[in-house]
């Protein structure tokens, strides 16, 4: 089999196990994200320990990548390079965090949750893949 079918393969497998993970932590229900951002409100902590539990699995993920040369259905990791903070880094950051609040997904979880067949669902999912071609093509011309 051609590397093609494996990549693809290793993707679908890694989306179902992600998804899954969404759904049995509860990242798929918006009022129990706004509940955890909401801080000052009655806060629910409980997503804390799937951020958590998330973080612990990309730093093991890393430090695996790590002692690898090469990933195994590719040549190389495509890792991000550039690590300075800046301005679009920090908007970015801040716009991300007002559509989780508002909202109560980030994409991962948006794009999960549209199984639900939820008209919010949709809308917030159509409202960020516009948001996301007009950035693409806002940004395309500064650059």
């Amino acid at each position: 089999m051609n590397r093609d079918v494996y990549q693809f393969g290793a993707a679908l497998a890694s989306g179902i196990v992600f998804g899954f993970g969404l759904s049995l932590s509860g990242m798929l229900n918006p009022a129990r994200v706004q509940g955890f951002l909401d801080i000052l409100g009655s806060w629910d902590p409980s997503l804390a320990f799937v951020l958590g539990g998330a973080v612990v699995v990309a730093f093991i993920g890393v430090q695996v990548m790590k002692l690898m040369r090469h990933p195994a259905f590719d040549d190389t990791f495509h890792v991000p390079t550039i690590r300075r903070i800046d301005a679009p880094l920090v908007i970015g950051s801040a716009v991300f965090g007002l559509g989780w609040g508002i909202g109560g997904f980030c994409p991962g979880p948006a794009v999960a949750s549209l199984a639900l067949g939820l008209p919010r669902t949709v809308l917030f999912v159509i409202a960020m893949l516009v948001g996301m071609t007009l950035h693409d093509r806002l940004w395309s011309r500064r650059t």
